[in-house]
């Protein structure tokens, strides 16, 4: 047997939903139960709510071997029932396929819950080489009221990115279906079979020698959605591996969630929040000014 221990704030969560951020996945959390994990000693079902402080004992074939967790993100707001992190370059979101540990949600394990007990929380996500923003939820009413708040494109977020070329215009919008390319699907694009609405806007922030500085704004969230569109528009993103083109120095996409906007999902007040360039982006755009 394994032992983990539940830590308080992990109260009222639900026996599988603990299991499946510590274990690495939802399946390997219901192998746990049904191969007879233990609550202080007594099976329960995988629907149990734990009340925080007890000894889960896991039986060792179905057990993953625990990772110490990776280091919590910056949190830049919070209340009782909403984060607000600042999530560093390089932090995979949620467990999934080659990332079975060492994730955002691994980091944040016991502050947030609500829907799939894979990513508990999540409503929305970040590429793993995006810094800034995002805004998770602590528990299953707030996960809700956060997800009709997307739906309702409410959650405004907004990024800078750091486009190769020249807008033809100080401000844009694109509007493209985007979705899993039809020869790779490993790439999104707009040739795709899958293709769903998606809309970003953007307006430039500054002008460099070859580059320039954009604010911008996302109406959609879909997967990769700023990356495809720029690049659509022939403004790939610096730095960018898939999409873009490579910029010296920077080993990753020039693109951070600088800032979040949206009503509180149960008191309705403006909650604004924003975030500055982490400092390798920083120290590529001094870069370019330099060379200006």
């Amino acid at each position: 047997m394994n032992q983990l221990k539940v830590p308080a704030e992990a109260a009222g969560e639900r026996l599988d939903r603990f299991l499946a951020t510590r274990l690495g996945s939802r399946s390997a959390a219901e192998r746990a139960v049904e191969a007879g994990a233990l609550v202080d000693g007594i099976a329960r079902p995988k629907s149990y709510r734990l009340t925080g402080g007890e000894e889960v004992e896991v039986p060792a074939p179905a057990a993953v071997a625990q990772v110490a967790p990776p280091p919590e993100p910056a949190i830049a707001w919070q209340d009782e029932h909403l984060l607000v992190v600042d999530k560093p370059a390089g932090l995979v979101v949620h467990p999934g396929h080659g990332h079975a540990q060492g994730t955002l949600v691994h980091a944040l394990a016991g502050k947030i819950a609500g829907g799939d007990p894979e990513r508990p929380g999540i409503v929305h996500r970040l590429d793993r080489d995006t810094s800034g923003l995002m805004v998770v939820a602590r528990s299953e009413e707030a996960h809700a009221r956060l997800q009709q708040l997307v739906r309702d494109r409410a959650l405004e977020r907004t990024y800078v990115a750091l486009v190769h070329g020249r807008p033809r215009s100080r401000t844009g919008r694109i509007e493209a279906p985007i979705g899993r390319d039809r020869g790779d699907p490993t790439r999104i694009s707009l040739d795709s079979d899958s293709a769903r609405d998606a809309i970003t806007q953007f307006e430039v922030e500054r002008l460099l020698a070859g580059h320039a500085l954009l604010r911008v704004r996302l109406e959609t969230g879909r997967m990769h959605q700023i990356r495809v569109h720029l690049a659509a528009i022939e403004l790939p993103v610096a730095g960018d591996p898939v999409y873009g083109v490579p910029l010296a120095g920077l080993g990753r996409q020039f693109l951070h969630a600088s800032e979040l906007a949206f009503p509180h999902p149960f008191g309705g007040e403006s909650i604004e929040v924003r975030s500055e360039l982490p400092e390798d982006l920083a120290a590529a755009l001094r870069s370019l000014e330099s060379q200006a």
